[in-house]
């Protein structure tokens, strides 16, 4: 038995151990408080830091793929910055963009194709990029321009050609070797010569049409400008749609519905709404097809070995002009963003020309980036047919470019269509088709007199 003073002893150490414990306890219990605190601050600053950005994008071909590999790239150089593809169908795009601009949210960037209807809503990327002549030299004026308010005096960087567009021809080989009828040469091969050919391959191959151009006013605007037509007047800005230029081609392509030569379904039976005749060719229905440079991607999957198909050079009009239309996509920022430097980064990345000759080969789409062009892209398939309409886009004319730049083309671009197609159909005449046509026009430039000003 132990006596009462051992008691007392332990008693006293228990309590001394105890108190020292808790102490200790209390310490450990401190630090580590600590230091989930300095943990879970840490992690709130990491992803207060890691900024998120949008783009309105929509998929032609594998393009969001080929970017989405771009990006990721781009995000594990830069782990501050993630960025998402907020995909949307082509035909809402620009719908779906002006309502969130309107409403105050817009997307940070966005990839799109009617330019000119949202000057002076993008961010100007000069005073946020490393390098701003270096990026605005890799680019054509002209296509830079399409984003600048009109008038000569906005010099912004907004954005730049992810893909350009060329509109021209492409035939169906196969049929002509089938027809015993050898395909023209050389580059001033007319309008005229194209159809009578078109004519004759498909009478002899019982193939269903000849020709075919897909239902947009865009399409039409080469081959009218090539007959003659100056649809924009530059000492003014304004549209002139009574040319004989414009009746001539409109009356020819009226004459191909007429005579059974083009698929009635594109332009009769479009539903207000544009339609391309692809199919026809990609099916082997059609001989001669008049749409564009963003075809060979499609062509080159769809069509595969079931034909030989090639893309020609820009028909002439009898005055001699072989043009074209320009187009394509630009992939531009939005002065509602809140990250402007961020933006500014990804912007370069993507238009730098190590970047756009992988996003251009890979997509097999026509590349914009002049250093591009001039380095060679490496196009795993279908070269010689982007080097036809690479040959081609020097023959664009002025005009051409100005069109396509002006911020009301998608009006005039739609109700082109829209009033030839109803010519087309026997519902309206020529005439009624150039007055109501001529009439939308005016009224847009009426309204907003400063988007239609003189050439500069």
């Amino acid at each position: 038995m132990r006596s009462p003073c051992a008691c007392e002893e332990f008693r006293f150490v228990e309590k001394r151990w105890a108190k020292m414990f808790s102490r200790k306890t209390f310490r450990l219990v401190a630090l580590l408080m600590v230091a989930a605190l300095m943990f879970g601050a840490v992690g709130s600053i990491t992803h207060a830091q890691t900024v998120q950005l949008r783009i309105l994008w929509y998929n032609d071909g594998n393009e969001g793929e080929v970017y989405r590999a771009a990006l990721d790239r781009f995000e594990a150089e830069n782990p501050g910055i993630k960025v998402t593809l907020d995909v949307v169908g082509f035909s809402d795009l620009h719908n779906i963009l002006q309502a969130n601009i309107e409403a105050g949210t817009p997307p940070d960037m966005g990839s799109i194709t009617q330019l000119g209807r949202f000057q002076g809503r993008y961010l100007d990327l000069r005073p946020f990029l490393a390098d701003p002549e270096a990026f605005e030299a890799n680019y054509p004026e002209s296509f830079l321009n399409w984003l600048r308010v009109p008038g000569g005096e906005d010099k912004g960087i907004y954005g730049f050609p992810r893909s350009v567009g060329v509109s021209g021809p492409f035939v169906n080989v196969t049929l002509f070797e089938q027809a015993g009828i050898p395909l023209p040469e050389g580059d001033k091969v007319t309008w005229a010569e194209w159809i009578d050919l078109a004519t004759k391959v498909a009478k002899a191959t019982n193939t269903p049409y000849a020709v075919a151009i897909d239902r947009s006013g865009h399409r039409t605007f080469g081959p009218m400008m090539s007959y003659g037509a100056q649809i924009l007047d530059p000492a003014t800005g304004r549209f002139t749609v009574d040319s004989p230029g414009f009746r001539a081609f409109a009356t020819e392509m009226k004459r191909w519905h007429d005579e059974g030569l083009t698929p009635p379904e594109v332009w009769i039976g479009g539903g207000g709404a544009y339609r391309a005749a692809k199919e026809y060719f990609v099916n082997g229905e059609l001989v001669f097809y008049y749409s564009g440079s963003w075809q060979v991607s499609a062509f080159t999957r769809e069509i595969g070995d079931n034909f030989e198909w090639r893309a020609v050079p820009q028909p002439c009009g009898e005055t001699g002009i072989c043009g074209g239309m320009p187009g394509g996509t630009a992939l531009v920022a939005f002065a509602g963003t809140k990250h402007p430097q961020e933006v500014a980064k990804v912007m370069e990345y993507l238009a730098s020309t190590e970047v756009n000759i992988q996003t251009s080969a890979n997509s097999l789409f026509l590349t914009g980036n002049l250093k591009a062009i001039e380095q060679g892209v490496p196009y795993p398939a279908s070269k010689e047919q982007f080097d036809v309409f690479l040959s081609n886009i020097p023959k664009l004319t002025e005009q051409g470019w100005r069109l396509q730049g002006h911020p009301f083309i998608d009006i005039i671009n739609v109700e082109t269509r829209d009033q030839l197609g109803r010519y087309f159909a026997g519902e309206i005449s020529l005439d009624e088709a150039i007055q109501r046509l001529q009439a939308k026009v005016d009224e847009a430039c009426d309204k907003e007199p400063n988007k239609c000003v003189p050439w500069k």
